[in-house]
């Protein structure tokens, strides 16, 4: 990384180091202002913009831990670099949670000086980065209807907004209840070919000798019934995208003629011999297994790759968590207003059954459940009682729940407790785990080593 013009603003009262630190810094080739308290420095973050701050903790003026909270205030991004005695190390790490991005002791090592300051920068420098191209997404796309914040969300969102210009054939796996149409939906209304038709065909739905008359059409005579020409999804999808939802339970003939489409961009209708071209985008869906289908000789495997050039695959609801909360506002909001009922959300405790539960349904069975209770439900909240049998059972099995945290416990067991489970709950993901617990990934690390892992 370039240190050219990067500009630090050193906030202490010892002009002494102020002048040590100048020198190291502006050796390594890097704009440095100087601020002899809080005061001073917060005037100068608003005369000038700063690519980092170097702040003391001890000054005789304001004390750098009320400067760091206004320097917060003023500019959330800032990376904030603490310098403090050897005695206040501690404190140095309760700033760490007030969002300071590391801090260093005195005497300062100045290769450790370079190496945080170089490492600060950069992340201001990919924070700012990943904030344009946000803004950018932004502009272009709206996945507003997908709900979540998760990892894995936000992984399957990543892929999308990347995908859904292109032209390529895109798979969706999960299971049922997952998504997957939505998702298929969000892909079409991303794309170029927004403008024309989404055609959506179940392939689960309709017996064989039906599904392949819905999918390519048929001439008059083909078969008993066929009183008139009919033209097949592909036809009516032209220019568009067609969707076919299940398609792992498509049959092996069947299969053949999708591989075409694919590959030629062709077919007949049944009962004509006349070849007629398209240009369809193909988005599909299942929820089975389809390499061990192919194992099975029930999926072809050329099929399958033809399908899967971008590969998108929906989590569990389970496996996702910390979405139910979002997801269930939001039904809450929507089953309301139809229903014309006047409830403000979910009790405390109903919330913590929705979290606790595997929902083996997923979002379908959330938003179904969720409807139930709006309906049924007399309070201003919904209370447990509003929920099905299976919530009244997971409820009576102890009022612990899942943290097993109960009176007689101390302080520093239930933190351990709680940050183990927010760990668990975010599959070891730090970064997602300390911002959930409201503290910083570094603080996170702290207590980690603190609790010997």
């Amino acid at each position: 990384m370039s240190t050219l013009k990067k500009k630090i603003l050193i906030i202490d009262d010892d002009a002494t180091f102020r002048l040590t630190l100048r020198a190291t810094l502006e050796q390594a080739g890097y704009e440095i202002h100087e601020a002899e308290d809080g005061r001073i420095g917060l005037q100068r973050l608003q005369e000038m913009v700063f690519d980092l701050i170097l702040l003391d903790l001890r000054m005789k003026d304001m004390q750098g831990d009320e400067a760091l909270r206004r320097i917060k205030e003023m500019s959330p991004a800032m990376p904030v670099v603490i310098i403090t005695a050897y005695a206040t190390v501690q404190t140095a790490v309760e700033t760490l949670k007030q969002g300071a991005f590391d801090y260093l002791i005195k005497p300062v090592d100045m290769d450790a000086l370079l190496a945080i300051v170089s490492k600060a920068l950069r992340y201001y420098e990919l924070e700012s980065e990943n904030q344009v191209l946000k803004e950018r997404i932004g502009e272009q796309f709206d996945f507003s209807r997908i709900l979540g914040r998760s990892k894995k969300m936000r992984d399957v969102l990543e892929v999308l907004t990347l995908a859904a210009p292109s032209d390529a054939t895109i798979l969706i796996l999960g299971e049922s209840g997952t998504g997957k149409e939505l998702i298929a939906n969000a892909i079409h209304e991303n794309s170029p070919r927004k403008d024309r038709a989404f055609v959506k065909v179940n392939c689960a739905a309709l017996a064989e000798n039906l599904l392949e008359s819905e999918l390519f059409g048929h001439e008059r005579g083909a078969f008993t019934g066929a009183v008139q020409q009919r033209k097949g999804r592909f036809e009516l999808a032209a220019g568009g995208t067609i969707f076919l939802d299940e398609i792992g339970d498509m049959a092996l003939s069947t299969q053949a003629k999708i591989l075409r489409v694919l590959q030629e961009g062709e077919f007949e209708r049944l009962g004509s011999s006349k070849t007629l071209k398209v240009d369809v985008r193909v988005v599909a869906a299942t929820h089975r297994d389809l390499p061990r289908a192919i194992e099975e000789g029930r999926f072809r495997e050329d099929l399958y790759f033809r399908l899967s050039v971008v590969t998108i695959e929906l989590p569990a609801l389970r496996e996702r968590k910390e979405d139910i909360p979002t997801l269930a506002e939001h039904f809450l909001k929507k089953y309301a207003e139809k229903n014309q009922r006047l409830i403000k959300g979910f009790a405390p405790k109903t919330m913590d059954l929705l979290v606790r539960y595997d929902w083996p349904g997923n979002i379908r069975e959330l938003e179904n459940m969720v409807e139930r209770a709006v309906i049924l439900c007399r309070d201003e909240y919904i209370q447990p009682g509003c929920l099905p049998g299976q919530f009244q059972e997971l409820a009576g099995n102890g009022e612990a729940g899942e943290t097993g945290v109960r009176p007689g416990h101390s302080i520093r067991e239930v933190e351990k407790e709680l940050i183990l489970k927010t760990l668990e709950q975010t599959g070891g993901n730090r970064t997602r785990a300390a911002e959930i617990l409201g503290i910083t990934r570094r603080a996170l690390q702290y207590k980690l080593k603190e609790y010997g892992f």
